[in-house]
C-alpha cells in the first residue's frame, strides 16, 4: 500500500509533464517544451495541462505495482531453473531478460490506458470556447477516459484500444531490461563492501538513474507508439510501425526519434527515486516481518 501512495502521488506530477511530452511527440507545431508549455497555456489555460491524468493516475500505481511483482516473479523462477535455488544471486542476463518478459506483460494491461491518455492529450478544447456560449459548436469529441474507450471500440473495434501495441511492446521491452539491469548494476557497484544491500540513498541514485537510461531506450519507440495512437484521428496517416518510423523521419529527420526526451529525463529522476526507494523499503520490511 505504501509503494502505491508513493507512485500515485509522483505519478501525478509526472503526468502533468506527459501531456506535453505527448503533444510534442505528436504535432510539429511546438518548438520545444517551454513552447509547448506557454501554448497549451494560452489556448487551454490549466486544464490542457490534465487531459488523460484521471485513466493514467488510476492505472499507474497499479501497473507499477503489477510490473514489479512480474518482475520478481520472472526473476525467482529464473533462478529456480538455472541454479535449482531461488536464493542464488541472479546474473545480468537474467535481469535482463526478467525485466524484458516484464515489459511484454505490461503491454496487455497498458495499451488501452496508453490511447485513451494519448487521445485525450491531443484533443484540443480552447478556454475561450470552453466559456463560450455556444458549447455544441465546441463540444469536444471525447468526455473522458472511460468514454473515450467506449468511442475507440465503436469506431474502430476492440481492436483499436491496441493499437500501436507492437510498438508499445518494443518500447517496454528493451526499455524494462535496461531499466532493471542499470538499477541492479548501480546498486552492486555502490553497496559497500561486506554489505549485501546498498544504503537508501544509493537505492536512491541509482532508480534516479536507471529511470532516466529506461526513458532514454524507450523515446525512440514511445514517439511512434504515439503516433500511431493519434492516428485514429481523421484520416489515417500511417500503415504500420515501420510506416509510421520512415515517415516520421522523412518528414523531420532521425532526431523526431527523440522527441520529448527531455521531459521524460526530468520526470523519470525524481519519480523513479521514490518507487525504488519504496519499493526497497516495503521488501526490507517484509523480510525482517518474516523472520
Amino acid at each position: 500500500m505504501e509503494e502505491k501512495r508513493s507512485s500515485h502521488e509522483y505519478n501525478t506530477y509526472a503526468r502533468n509533464l506527459h501531456d506535453c511530452e505527448v503533444r510534442i511527440q505528436t504535432e510539429k507545431s511546438y518548438h520545444g517544451i517551454r513552447h509547448c508549455i506557454v501554448e497549451t497555456y494560452r489556448t487551454e489555460k490549466v486544464p490542457g495541462f490534465f487531459r488523460g491524468v484521471s485513466m493514467t493516475i488510476v492505472m499507474a500505481s497499479f501497473i507499477s505495482s503489477f510490473s514489479f511483482g512480474v518482475y520478481k516473479n520472472f526473476l525467482y523462477n529464473i533462478c529456480r531453473l538455472r541454479y535449482g535455488s531461488a536464493d542464488r544471486k541472479p546474473s545480468k542476463v537474467d535481469i535482463s531478460f526478467a525485466g524484458c518478459a516484464t515489459g511484454a506483460v505490461r503491454v496487455v494491461l497498458l495499451a488501452p490506458a496508453e490511447i485513451a491518455k494519448v487521445r485525450l492529450q491531443i484533443q484540443k478544447e480552447p478556454h475561450h470556447l470552453m466559456a463560450s456560449t455556444h458549447l455544441l459548436a465546441s463540444k469536444p469529441k471525447y468526455h473522458g477516459a472511460v468514454h473515450c474507450l467506449r468511442m475507440i471500440i465503436k469506431e474502430e473495434g476492440l481492436g483499436g484500444l491496441y493499437k500501436g501495441s507492437l510498438a508499445l511492446l518494443c518500447r517496454d521491452c528493451h526499455s524494462f531490461a535496461t531499466y532493471f539491469l542499470t538499477y541492479s548494476a548501480l546498486c552492486d557497484w555502490l553497496t559497500p563492501a561486506g554489505k549485501d544491500k546498498p544504503d537508501l540513498w544509493a537505492v536512491l541514485l541509482s532508480g534516479g538513474c536507471a529511470g532516466v537510461l529506461g526513458w532514454g531506450a524507450a523515446t525512440p519507440m514511445d514517439v511512434i507508439k504515439s503516433r500511431m495512437q493519434a492516428d485514429g484521428e481523421g484520416q489515417r496517416k500511417y500503415a504500420g510501425l515501420m510506416h509510421c518510423a520512415r515517415e516520421s523521419i522523412k518528414e523531420e529527420g532521425v532526431r523526431v526519434l527523440f522527441k520529448g526526451l527531455g521531459l521524460n529525463s526530468v520526470r523519470a529522476f525524481p519519480t523513479n527515486m521514490m518507487i525504488f526507494f519504496t519499493y526497497e523499503a516495503v521488501m526490507r520490511l517484509g523480510e525482517r516481518l518474516a523472520k
